[in-house]
């Protein structure tokens, strides 16, 4: 399994606002690409978020990069205002855990 974390500052005023951007737009989004597992939208202490990502394969991830609709969603999440500072993205082989399902 690969886990592709993507990291990412918000403005703090409009963070109800990325909460629903990542339940409308993103997690169906993820849904609909071959190879996904899960995801888990987090919040760090200092209010930076990451967006932690399954995938089945280097495959998966390679798809996600290319997939239209991912594209789609990045910009319009770039576009929306609501991010501030870097964004990165890291991905990692899984060894060993667990996950439910």
């Amino acid at each position: 399994m690969i886990v592709r974390i993507w990291r990412t500052g918000i403005d703090p005023a409009r963070a109800a606002e990325y909460e629903r951007f990542a339940e409308e737009r993103s997690l169906p989004m993820f849904r609909a690409q071959p190879g996904f597992r899960g995801v888990l939208f987090t919040t760090a202490a200092d209010g930076g978020r990451a967006v932690i990502s399954f995938w089945e394969d280097d495959r998966a991830v390679e798809l996600l990069d290319r997939s239209e609709t991912y594209r789609e969603t990045a910009s319009a999440l770039g576009s929306s205002g609501i991010l501030r500072g870097e964004q990165s993205v890291e991905v990692l082989i899984a060894h060993g855990g667990a996950l439910p399902g």
